[in-house]
């Protein structure tokens, strides 16, 4: 069983117990289900491009932060230009919580990708009571019938879509509903980055995707040879939050992309 299997086990775990705690109707009732989304597509062809991620851990890296402010963090990268920023929710691999949308929607008017492993309708009205405005599907977890089925649903609940792949296979999980397709650089199964690899695959996309480069930059080197592929969107993460102080490194991240653009 790889990695990906053993997160996919232990979220079934997790949505039963969360089922079990509060219902659909309860998730209906909460104070964010009924705000109007904050679209990312807009943001993204707008803005810096960069959707910042907040993530304390890793099953690769292990603990990366796990000292600073959700809040903090996430209102740093608003303020020095983040078209949207990702939170992760999932508690076991990346030390993530609802919490950490929860506690800072109300502070910021950038876009909030949930990024978790989606597998089950309820985690997508989950993700609307909690203030997400973007979710994640990820491929190597679903069928191309689920995804279609998923994009519909978010689509339903306001919510967009950033649809996941990191193989030419997993392109037969787009569809026309998809509002952006990432390409994972970093192997969800063995961990390794390929950003050759994330290239060829986005050429193979339907013209005017909108594309996103997750996971596995590295460096200014990276966001600049990804740019000049063609990718609108780089999910950066673990860059800025390695750093004591990922406001700091985030601010510097972007003053050197607009000195060397």
């Amino acid at each position: 069983m790889n990695i990906l299997d053993k997160i996919i086990h232990r979220k079934k775990e997790e949505i039963s117990f969360s089922k079990a705690k509060i219902s659909l109707q309860g998730l209906k009732n909460s104070e964010f289900f009924n705000r109007e989304n904050i679209s990312l597509k807009k943001s993204l062809q707008n803005t810096s491009g960069i959707i910042a991620e907040f993530k304390r851990q890793s099953p690769s890296k292990g603990i990366i932060n796990d000292k600073v402010s959700p809040l903090k963090v996430i209102s740093a990268y608003e303020h020095f230009g983040a078209s949207g920023v990702s939170i992760l929710t999932d508690k076991d691999f990346f030390g993530g919580s609802f919490e950490d949308i929860l506690n800072v929607r109300n502070h910021i008017n950038t876009p909030i990708l949930r990024k978790d492993f989606m597998i089950d309708e309820y985690q997508f009205y989950e993700a609307k009571s909690m203030g997400a405005d973007v979710i994640l599907l990820i491929a190597a977890c679903l069928s191309p019938q689920q995804t279609l089925e998923f994009t519909e649903l978010s689509h339903e609940l306001g919510l967009e879509v950033l649809l996941e792949i990191h193989t030419e296979e997993e392109i037969k999980h787009y569809n026309s509903n998809v509002d952006l397709v990432g390409i994972n650089n970093r192997n969800l199964k063995d961990f390794k980055v390929d950003l050759q690899h994330s290239v060829q695959l986005k050429n193979l996309l339907p013209e005017n995707t909108l594309s996103v480069a997750e996971s596995g930059i590295y460096n200014i080197d990276d966001f600049k040879y990804l740019k000049n592929k063609g990718f609108d969107g780089f999910l950066m993460g673990e860059y800025f939050m390695k750093n004591t102080d990922p406001a700091q490194a985030f601010e510097e991240f972007i003053s050197n992309t607009r000195v060397q653009s």
